[in-house]
């Protein structure tokens, strides 16, 4: 697989088979990772990677929140900026809307759609739950290096035939991970990262997900017209 073949395949799956993921597969990958950029090479990235009874004792412990809604949210930082407005939230909005409509759930179905936005907290399904977390010192200098060692663990689970969903919505249960997982109390949670196989028959798997184009994003200076 290319480079341009990993990119062109990743996506946030969210629908994952039950297949087990080898070790010294996971251990490769996040070795080869360790490459991944950083400004003075503080490489300030920290990841536990939970499977099997350990991660069933975190979704466990996380599904006795649900009830009690947002009341139990206690994240350790804005999942998204208050004042997040215009293309932005529009396309945070678009993005859910398109997977609502992959699985037929429609607006007014409010019970259904907290129900589906529930399996986040069960890691989609994924076999593998990896927990990212930082010296809470850190600033987004830092942060940005760790979505750049992120984006390379995910592209080399695609050449290992594997997937991934980066999961910010593990943030708002950061007090009750803490229970389960020993985080350093000096280090701030991040998000989660699932892993596995994805079911390649699930709807939600499939839906088409949009990107703005790309003048929206990027501006030329210095180059002739072409």
């Amino acid at each position: 697989m290319t480079v341009s073949e990993a990119v062109a395949s990743r996506r946030a799956v969210r629908a994952f088979t039950d297949r087990p993921v080898d070790r010294a597969i996971l251990g490769r990958i996040l070795e080869q990772a360790q490459r991944a950029p950083s400004g003075g090479n503080t490489q300030p990235w920290h990841g536990i990677l939970l499977t099997g009874e350990p991660l069933e004792r975190l979704i466990a412990r996380v599904g006795q929140e649900l009830p009690r809604g947002k009341a139990a949210f206690a994240p350790e930082y804005h999942v998204y900026p208050p004042e997040l407005d215009g293309a932005y939230e529009a396309r945070r909005r678009g993005v859910g809307e398109e997977m609502y409509g992959a699985l037929r759930i429609p607006r007014e179905d409010k019970m259904a759609r907290l129900m589906w936005f529930a399996r986040n907290f069960q890691a989609f399904g994924a076999p593998v739950l990896m927990l990212v977390h930082t010296p809470r010192y850190m600033g987004p200098p830092q942060w940005s290096d760790i979505g750049m060692w992120l984006q390379t663990i995910m592209l080399l689970l695609r050449e290992e035939g594997l997937d991934s969903c980066p999961q910010e919505a593990w943030a708002v249960y950061a007090p009750q991970i803490r229970e389960v997982v020993a985080i350093p109390d000096d280090h701030i949670f991040f998000c989660g990262l699932a892993i596995g196989y994805r079911d390649p028959d699930a709807p939600v798997n499939q839906f088409p997900v949009a990107r703005a184009p790309l003048e929206e994003a990027i501006r030329w200076e210095g180059w002739a017209k072409g």
